[in-house]
């Protein structure tokens, strides 16, 4: 079953000096220094607040909450973090409906995105649910797809039966 999910709905801010007690946040300074990647305290600010959000960020929320911490915080600098931190497995992108990337923090579970066109809420589609579909692609046309970047537009049965009544 697809859950719902709210774009930017997050957890508080945490204060910019604070330690990520998740294991996967405390991880990633030695995996960049691993990659030969510096730690900057840019790129410190920038965890702090994805460790304090919760399912889906754009870009645009990740700046304007690290300029609230740090005002001479760069769109280019997060966009590049969020490229490393992608690479690292901390978050994963789609786009939204209006094309918009959006950021999946810490996913659980390779998903992808149902929108609905008319009400404009969003489901989040597991693997298990559009492995027929994927199973499909990969014998009639020997295709590998990744759903993480699987955003399927449409009308939800809400908006479907109010088009009827």
């Amino acid at each position: 079953m697809a859950r719902p999910y709210t774009p930017g709905v997050d957890r508080a801010h945490p204060a910019a000096g604070s330690a990520p007690a998740d294991p996967v946040w405390s991880s990633v300074r030695d995996r960049l220094h691993a990659s030969g990647l510096r730690w900057t305290p840019q790129r410190r600010t920038i965890l702090d607040v994805l460790a304090a959000s919760d399912g889906h960020v754009t870009g645009a929320e990740l700046v304007e909450r690290c300029r609230a911490i740090d005002p001479a915080t760069t769109p280019s600098t997060v966009y590049r973090t969020l490229d490393v931190l992608e690479d690292l497995g901390v978050v994963r992108h789609h786009h939204g409906p209006d094309g918009r990337e959006e950021f999946h923090v810490l996913p659980e579970a390779e998903h992808g995105h149902l929108h609905c066109r008319v009400c404009g809420r969003s489901w989040e589609v597991g693997a298990a649910e559009v492995e027929p579909m994927l199973d499909a692609l990969r014998r009639h046309r020997g295709f590998e797809a990744d759903i993480s970047h699987m955003a399927l537009v449409g009308r939800c049965a809400d908006c479907r039966e109010i088009r009827r009544g």
